[in-house]
């Protein structure tokens, strides 16, 4: 198992070469944090590349066995890339369980994996908690931690903006 500390104070660890775990504390009460990981409005926000990309498509059923589809269009290529999934557990404000799978050309899925995402109150701070397991290879496991990294960072600055980072 590996383990490390990036900027932000973002601490990520590698039990298997198919699964990461990043655990980050944020400058926001936790209801707040869960709404922005389950409210449209809020997730074409955050969830999304670098500098201009948007989210074209926010579609989201919160309940278990609810469906979510994502996608995400790149301003430079204009690649779109979609994700979708079912939740298999949702408990307000704690804990969201839901499959992970990429869409592929003519619309088909890819690998499916799993994301565990826990939000534990510590005041009006959250430390989320992400584990994402089931992933298809190492490269795939370091280019979704990569792009959550790149997302907890967008959560911080795009939804709690001007809220301090704690660490």
């Amino acid at each position: 198992m590996k383990s490390a500390e990036t900027k932000h104070g973002l601490q990520v660890t590698t039990p298997t070469d198919r699964e990461i775990v990043m655990t980050r504390a944020l400058h926001a009460p936790r209801d707040l944090v869960f709404r922005a990981f389950t409210e449209p409005k809020l997730i074409s926000r955050w969830l999304l590349g670098p500098g201009g990309w948007s989210m074209p498509i926010c579609e989201v059923d919160l309940r278990v066995g609810g469906h979510y589809r994502l996608s995400m269009e790149d301003p430079d290529t204009g690649a779109v890339h979609t994700v979708r999934g079912e939740y298999r557990e949702v408990q307000r404000p704690r804990r969201l369980v839901y499959s992970w799978c990429w869409e592929e050309g003519g619309g088909g899925n890819g690998h499916e994996s799993a994301v565990t995402v826990e939000f534990h109150g510590e005041g009006e701070r959250t430390r989320v908690v992400l584990l994402h397991t089931g992933l298809a290879s190492p490269e795939s496991r370091d280019q979704h931690g990569a792009g959550w990294n790149g997302c907890l960072d967008n959560l911080q600055t795009r939804i709690f903006v001007g809220a301090r980072e704690s660490r």
